[in-house]
């Protein structure tokens, strides 16, 4: 069968549909009976349409407008066009597709000429049964040739310049007609090739002199120190130039880069306007690190951000460089999710004003699981930013693993961009003119389909991973073969002088020019705004200012909370809700009513709810925030009939306010996208919340390197949640422990909040606290499990019009006698309340017991008031559900020591030393969780460590 796909367009039926026929056709099936065929079948899509098959009325619709005259009826097939030449016309076109298809695996695209001979393709006449003698043959390829035929010799001239050359396109993956259609036009036809000009030329001559010259230059100034050398991948510079430029052109606002450090100071200096000077100190060990530092450690040069207003013929573009550790890729999402954040904040709907480039190492592309992360959030609702332009500076080695069977299993490192179908343009780093076509290019795609595409920039590296190393020990083919070549610049002059276009002394100039700033230590580049005079995109003064113990009114009056309720339990006509959600919502109104306590579910919506309409914006994200994992939330309600989803909290203000998603099934790269979505805008409540609290060990690397330790090595502020479902009930050894002691060992000095809250009120005012303080510290919040629904982890709702979150709940039962206390066990999270109801049990009236909501930054002087308070205790007991070597036992011991008093002792009381978070067997757990809350409450002298059954005094301090 015919295949419907359509190529090119000819003047009769036969041969018009014949050229429709790509590599599917068989041209040993073609005979004259073709045409009674085809004639039958137009004669039936003329008259009735909808009985010819879709893939025969797609063919028909597709041709030009055939008239009586040109179809095939009362002639022979044979005095149209003889059955050989409507073989060798299909397979012409079948040749053209290979080209499409396979061209790029034959493109010129290693400056190095080292490219393994197998990764080709077979685009030879033979290969479609074609022979030499068709070479002067005339045939149909209008697309490119701009006539009705030419010969084949020149049609396969045209595809052999366009899909072997410099460029390799790799595009043919796309199923969508119109962005396929629209990338093939702009190859093929060349009235819709960029055009580059001879002032163009001499521009992107002038900024490979700018690459090249910073390198050298610090190369001789700086001998031996690492700076991870753009030398062999200079045309980046054009390439980032040509994309800013094109940003303004196209109306855009901003730019968000995020890249790792190969080549990252030559960007800075020569793209964003960094000064040469304040580089040059950083290598000489000068600081020159901001007030907001000043007790802060910093990072190594090249991990450094910046920002700069760039001029551009559309206006100014403001560029960011985001900071970023040496894990290469994770800064991937955060520039996604700081570029959703600019777009929210200029209500950029259409995803044209702010863009995100995201610049790679080719193994690191290959091999780094966020890349498919981040690519898999592309086009999701709560994270798409209408495309990223990828730029991959393919150095063609990761470290010193060059052997393509080693570093991946695809013949391009580019391979995963392929699953959200974004078409890659390969190109020699060393042609200059090929690199800034291809920019253009794939700047239009971006702005025209709003989907990623990606730039494989092919080039290498002149020195080794760093430029102490020696590749030569493991490279040494490809660093002999580096050694000879000549770099870009001086090729490039040496072309631009042949073409008459410049001088050798006027590209000689342009060297001596850029040499001359850099003694001086100017700005070098081009178009840059006085920073002075930079247009400031959020002012963060205040929050720089705010102090962790600020006080802040988190409450809300009662008539306030009713009026919310009451719009947050109004549905749509005919809104049909699940019968036990119906409940929810009911018992909700009630609870407003005071008639029945306040439960979590209530006590979080409402603060969510009183903050928008106070005119804070939320951000919610996880895997099931919706109705939340163990459906207690309901923020996203569906109508049992329809597919229609309602979302209360967006009406409570603007409906943009409130931006509410499931995520897809990542912690990495939706944690990291959150992190940069909260860095950017200080004035929306962003919260990310784990499925379970062990998730949060996908994003570990989120955690390490930016959320605990951004303001620390960059100043970064930020007010990003996290809400980690945290707690032992007997389900096994994972989702009970959102590991809580790694938090706290990456708690120092305020830079994060660690809160376990236990009442649905704390849990209120916490939130509240985290959007309303101008204090910008990420807050990690040991979420509950079955405290969602424990009938005593209850609030009254006058709770919520009064106090303030309490960082400690000291004993609440008034009957107990402070003097008569003997023992005071400190807990936090669920234990207590199975504490409290042993206590009970056992009728005892001479221990208090004493919750810890925050455990940093710690509350020395609120605890020492405390258990100075109980002055005939002489007994302190840390009491935990989590293994003694885990939780938060040994992350404070030394904190309780501090706010006791001296003839206090301190006792721990946990589950034993163990490697796992937790027992796997029900029974094993429920006996381990009744010998800790006994010894908990048990005399000494009858307490034994549960680390050592041998000895009563390991646990003790």
């Amino acid at each position: 069968m015919i295949s419907a796909h359509p190529v090119s367009h000819n003047s009769n039926l036969l041969v018009k549909t014949m050229s429709k026929a790509n590599d599917i056709v068989d041209p040993t099936g073609i005979s004259s009976a073709s045409a009674a065929y085809l004639e039958s079948l137009y004669d039936d899509y003329e008259t009735a349409p909808d009985q010819v098959s879709e893939a025969w009325r797609d063919t028909f619709d597709s041709l030009d407008e055939i008239t009586p005259s040109s179809k095939i009826s009362g002639e022979s097939a044979d005095d149209l066009v003889s059955e050989d030449y409507i073989r060798r016309q299909a397979a012409v076109q079948r040749l053209i597709r290979r080209y499409q298809v396979y061209g790029h695996l034959n493109a010129k695209l290693d400056p190095l000429g080292l490219t393994d001979e197998w990764f080709t393709a077979d685009l030879s006449l033979t290969s479609v049964g074609l022979e030499d003698y068709d070479l002067k043959e005339k045939f149909r390829a209008d697309a490119v040739v701009g006539s009705a035929s030419a010969t084949l010799e020149s049609i396969l001239q045209i595809y052999e310049d366009t899909y072997c050359g410099s460029i390799g396109y790799e595009y043919m993956h796309i199923t969508d007609p119109k962005r396929l259609d629209w990338i093939q036009a702009r190859i093929e036809q060349e009235a819709l090739r960029p055009v580059i000009t001879d002032d163009d030329r001499r521009q992107i001559l002038r900024l490979l002199t700018m690459a090249e010259c910073m390198e050298t230059y610090l190369h001789m100034k700086y001998v031996g120190q690492k700076r991870f050398s753009l030398e062999g991948g200079e045309s980046l510079i054009p390439i980032l130039n040509e994309l800013v430029q094109m940003s303004g052109v196209s109306g855009g606002k901003e730019v968000v880069i995020g890249m790792a450090h190969r080549g990252r100071l030559n960007v800075l200096v020569n793209i964003l306007g960094k000064s040469p000077a304040e580089v040059f100190g950083e290598f000489e060990g000068n600081l020159s690190l901001g007030s907001n530092w000043s007790q802060e450690h910093g990072d190594v040069k090249y991990h450094q951000g910046f920002s700069a207003d760039i001029n551009t013929p559309g206006g100014i573009v403001h560029v960011a460089l985001a900071f970023n550790p040496s894990h290469l890729e994770i800064i991937n999402p955060v520039v996604e999710g700081s570029v959703r954040a600019r777009q929210h904040r200029r209500q950029d709907d259409a995803k044209k004003e702010v863009t995100p480039i995201l610049v790679h190492g080719d193994a690191a592309f290959a091999g780094q699981g966020v890349v498919m992360e981040t690519l898999n959030m592309s086009h999701t609702r709560g994270f798409e930013v209408g495309g990223t332009i990828h730029v991959i500076v393919n150095n063609q080695i990761g470290f010193t693993t060059s052997n393509k069977l080693d570093a991946r299993s695809t013949v391009y490192c580019t391979e995963i961009a392929k699953m959200v179908q974004a078409p890659i343009f390969h190109v020699n780093g060393d042609d200059p003119e090929a690199v800034v076509s291809v920019a253009r290019l794939a700047h239009a795609y971006r702005m025209t389909f709003h989907t990623d595409v990606v730039i494989d920039l092919v080039c290498y590296r002149r020195y080794g991973h760093n430029e102490a190393d020696e590749p030569m020990m493991t490279q040494p083919v490809m660093y002999d073969a580096i050694k000879k070549i000549v770099p870009v610049r001086r090729k490039f002059a040496m072309q631009l002088n042949e073409r008459g276009i410049l001088s050798e002394e006027e590209a000689q100039a342009m060297v001596m020019e850029y040499r001359d700033n850099l003694d001086r230590g100017e700005v070098v580049a081009g178009q840059i705004i006085d920073p002075a005079k930079m247009e400031k995109m959020v002012d963060w003064s205040s929050y720089f200012e705010a102090e962790w113990s600020d006080p802040v009114d988190t409450t809300v009056t009662l008539k306030k909370i009713r009026e919310l309720t009451a719009q947050l339990n109004e549905l749509p006509e005919n809104f049909t809700l699940h019968s036990r959600v119906k409940k929810i919502l009911t018992d909700r109104a009630a609870m407003a009513a005071g008639k029945i306590s306040v439960d979590w579910g209530f006590a979080e919506t409402i603060a969510y709810a009183s903050l928008l309409d106070d005119g804070t914006s939320i951000r919610l994200t996880g895997q099931d925030v919706g109705r939340g994992t163990f459906s207690h939330r309901h923020a996203l309600l569906h109508d049992q009939k329809s597919r229609d989803v309602y979302c209360p909290l967006k009406t409570i203000r603007n409906p943009e306010d409130c931006q509410l998603f499931n995520s897809l099934l990542s912690e990495e790269a939706v944690l990291g996208f959150e992190y940069g979505y909260a860095t950017t805008d200080p004035n929306t409540l962003v919260i990310w919340e784990a499925q379970f609290g062990d998730f949060a060990n996908g994003a570990q690397i989120v955690i390490d390197q930016f959320i605990s330790s951004g303001f620390a090595k960059w100043g970064r502020l930020c007010g990003l949640t996290l809400l980690l479902p945290h707690g032992y009930e007997g389900q096994g050894p994972e989702h009970s422990s959102a590991r809580l002691e790694r938090f706290l060992q990456l708690s120092a000095g305020g830079n994060i909040q660690v809160c376990v809250p236990t009442t649905p009120a704390q849990a209120y005012h916490m939130l509240r606290r985290q959007a309303l303080r101008h204090y910008r510290r990420p807050l990690v919040v040991m979420s509950p499990k079955s405290l969602l629904r424990h009938k005593r982890a209850v609030s009254d709702v006058r709770d919520l019009t009064r106090y303030s979150f309490q960082t400690i709940i000291d004993e609440v039962n008034p009957d107990i006698d402070r003097e008569a206390v003997a023992r005071v066990i400190l807990c936090t999270g669920k234990v207590f309340y199975d504490l409290l109801e042993m206590r009970e049990h056992l009728d005892t009236d001479n221990i208090a017991i004493v919750r810890i909501e925050q455990l940093h930054p710690f509350p020395v002087v609120e605890l020492s008031h405390i258990l100075q308070s109980y002055s005939n205790a002489t007994e302190i007991v840390w009491c935990q559900e989590e293994p003694q070597n885990q939780g938060a036992w040994y992350r404070i011991w030394h904190r309780i020591r501090e706010c006791r008093r001296k003839n206090q002792r301190v006792i721990c009381s946990s589950r034993p030393e163990a490697p796992s978070p937790a027992v796997g067997h029900y029974r094993l757990h429920l006996s381990q969780q009744e010998q800790l809350i006994s010894n908990a409450l048990s005399p000494v002298r009858n307490v034994v460590s549960i680390s050592d059954p041998r000895s009563s005094k390991a646990n003790v301090y």
